[in-house]
């Protein structure tokens, strides 16, 4: 290619496999998720996992509702206003309300997960540059970088089939998220998929979504980065710190 020669397109075929191979920094790779999926973290890891992922899944409405705010097209936003649907939920139902048993099924009280007080401050960090960026970026970028679904069927299902076997005090309703998820994450993806595809045309669009997408990737893989050191190095945070003076 000459100097200042523009890329051509990708096509739409090309477009989807270059999004599904960026799969390979996906977080199910980091050693955390792999011991997780392997039965070698302790409780306190388990714990400090499903409290801090919390924090994420509460945040995951907020950052939809922020996408539809930005979003002018009615038809985009009465299918994506089922997302907030599938976690804020009616009543006893709903993503939260699921993550909140498997908070009780690994020995944790819902008064602990939605204190936050065991929120790492890495993690907070993550989510938080997340929900920023849903609420200033333009819509179809917010809405794409959820394209990371592309992958969590497969999280979800190691989840369903290694856990019984490995973590056996863990209570049997605690997996209900997960299943939950492997119907809902199809259908997100489906739409997501769709609206990335169509968006995304020229190659400097394309390029521009694979920094979105790994943008997105980076930060669970940061996420899981805290969570290494905190609970399975055993340094939290400030482990450093000199103690405070009377």
């Amino acid at each position: 290619m000459t100097e200042g020669a523009v890329a051509a397109a990708w096509s739409r075929e090309e477009f989807e496999r270059e999004l599904r191979s960026m799969e390979r920094f996906y977080h199910i790779h980091h050693e955390f998720h792999e011991r997780m999926d392997s039965g070698t973290l302790d409780r306190e890891a388990i714990q400090g996992w499903v409290a801090n992922r919390f924090y994420y899944q509460v945040n995951i409405p907020r950052k939809d509702a922020a996408i539809m705010a930005n979003c002018p097209d009615r038809e985009v936003r009465r299918l994506w206003v089922q997302r907030i649907l599938d976690h804020d939920g009616r009543d006893d139902e709903g993503g939260i309300e699921a993550w909140l048993q498997l908070g009780e099924a690994v020995g944790l009280t819902r008064e602990e997960l939605w204190s936050h007080e065991h929120l790492l401050p890495g993690v907070r960090f993550a989510v938080e540059a997340y929900l920023n960026f849903a609420r200033h970026a333009p819509w179809q970028e917010a809405a794409s970088s959820s394209l990371t679904e592309l992958f969590a069927p497969v999280i979800h299902q190691r989840r369903i089939d290694n856990w019984p076997e490995h973590y056996p005090w863990i209570k049997p309703e605690g997996y209900r998220y997960f299943r939950r998820r492997l119907g809902e994450a199809r259908r997100d993806v489906e739409h997501g998929l769709e609206l990335t595809l169509d968006f995304y045309r020229t190659r400097e669009q394309q390029d521009r979504m694979i920094e979105i997408l790994r943008f997105k990737l980076d930060l669970l893989w940061a996420m899981c980065d805290a969570m290494w050191l905190a609970y399975v190095e055993k340094r939290p945070p400030y482990h450093g710190a000199p103690l405070a003076e009377d």
